[in-house]
């Protein structure tokens, strides 16, 4: 018997662009003379990718083309893509809020889904009969509901406001019973979008929990959209990565994350100068960034015993507080650590290199991400916070057979002893 549980073949959605009013009724009668003739949709020729970089000549976009994929039973899947690139637009099919353009989509089982704020609840009904309501639309028993009531307000935190009509609830009151509703409540599958991101940082990693929980104890299936790549990463086991529409990654969510880094990556392949103003009394730009002595725009940078990142820093005129550099490396969107010139380089006017080393080896192959900062004493940071991202490509010690986790590679010593007891 098949695991598969969401099964899309050639799904696209296509949108209007403009007023939708204007030429809407004739729009209609030519599809409708195209369909009981038994042709295309004459509309769907016309439509153009969504890449909003360029400015497009039809005012119908795909903000989804030809998508097919397979999801089974169980699997964690983290939906990645810059904004617009299509990801809540694919949810919205899969909870079967619209229905797709084009294409076939399957599934198997109950689906609950938090898409976003607003959505889902009657604002006029209290949590109490919003929690009920839900659960009849996903066809429970009013006895099967009030067995899972009190797990729900309990792991909502809202039990004081249960019997108050929800459009008196603040938006984070609002997501955390939205989300303890769709994970508790007996679906299948659980459609998760960005909207956790309105919770604070507590009530996020215990949604994560929970989502980790109905995928490993439950067996249930869960499809999760967000832009906090370490979140992904500790959640899913595979992932689906989008770019104007269509799909240009899918596997493992490791491989995912690497090939929606290197898309970013192919962004930045040039360095502008990077120029700090503001309240520093003068102005410096950094005109050139060598890691190894190689340029991070043209080459993966090996990773070495100690690694050197390497400024040129221009200080534009001479000022009364000297400046400081600092830069801090960034990997899954996690700050790794950071690190600053020592007093003495200081700058005050003129041309400077400074140079900041890591030793000894503690960074594993893949993406980084570089921002940079500069300070006047007394005054604020100024940051630039993705200057550019680069590739390690491998690691020192190529002699190391063991297999390690984590995000740093930390060279430690261990020892076993015999106990005689």
């Amino acid at each position: 018997m098949s695991n598969i549980v969401i099964k899309a073949e050639n799904i696209s959605k296509q949108y209007r662009l403009g007023n939708v009013g204007t030429g809407t009724l004739s729009h209609d009668l030519n599809r409708w003379w195209s369909q009981i003739r038994g042709k295309e949709d004459p509309y769907l020729k016309i439509g153009e990718a969504n890449d909003r970089s360029i400015k497009g000549e039809s005012d119908y976009v795909w903000s989804l083309r030809d998508l097919n994929f397979e999801i089974n039973q169980g699997d964690v899947v983290g939906i990645i893509g810059r904004n617009g690139a299509g990801k809540s637009t694919l949810l919205k099919l899969l909870s079967k809020v619209t229905k797709p353009t084009t294409g076939k989509i399957y599934t198997k089982g109950r689906i609950a889904s938090l898409l976003e704020v607003g959505t889902g609840f009657h604002p006029e009904m209290t949590g109490r009969e919003n929690i009920y309501l839900n659960g009849a639309i996903l066809g429970m028993s009013k006895k099967e509901i009030a067995r899972k009531f009190d797990e729900i307000v309990d792991f909502s935190g809202v039990e004081r406001y249960i019997d108050t009509p929800v459009k008196r609830y603040s938006s984070g009151m609002y997501v955390r019973l939205a989300f303890a509703v769709a994970a508790h409540l007996e679906s299948e599958i659980l459609i998760i979008d960005e909207v956790l991101s309105v919770g604070d940082a507590e009530f996020q990693k215990k949604c994560l929990g929970k989502m980790n929980d109905v995928s490993s104890k439950e067996g249930r299936t869960v499809l999760f959209v967000s832009h906090n790549l370490g979140s992904l990463s500790s959640l899913c086991r595979t992932g689906i990565l989008l770019q104007n529409g269509s799909i240009v990654g899918d596997g493992t969510i490791h491989e995912v994350l690497a090939k929606y880094a290197s898309l970013n990556l192919n962004l930045l392949r040039t360095l502008d100068t990077i120029r700090f103003d503001g309240p520093l009394n003068t102005s410096i730009s950094i005109t050139n960034i060598l890691i190894n002595n190689s340029d991070p725009f043209k080459d993966y940078i090996h990773i070495a015993p100690q690694n050197e990142i390497s400024l040129d820093v221009h200080a534009h005129s001479s000022c009364k507080n000297p400046i400081r550099i600092l830069f801090s490396l960034f990997k899954d969107g996690n700050r790794l650590f950071s690190m600053h010139d020592v007093p003495e380089h200081l700058f005050q006017n003129g041309n400077f290199i400074s140079r900041f080393v890591i030793s000894p080896s503690i960074l594993r192959p893949g993406i980084y991400t570089l921002a940079i900062g500069a300070h006047s004493s007394k005054e604020e940071w100024l940051w630039n916070d993705s200057v550019f991202d680069f590739e390690i490509t491998d690691i020192f010690d190529e002699n190391n057979d063991r297999r390690d986790f984590g995000i740093l590679n930390v060279k430690t010593l261990s020892k076993s002893e015999r106990i005689i007891l």
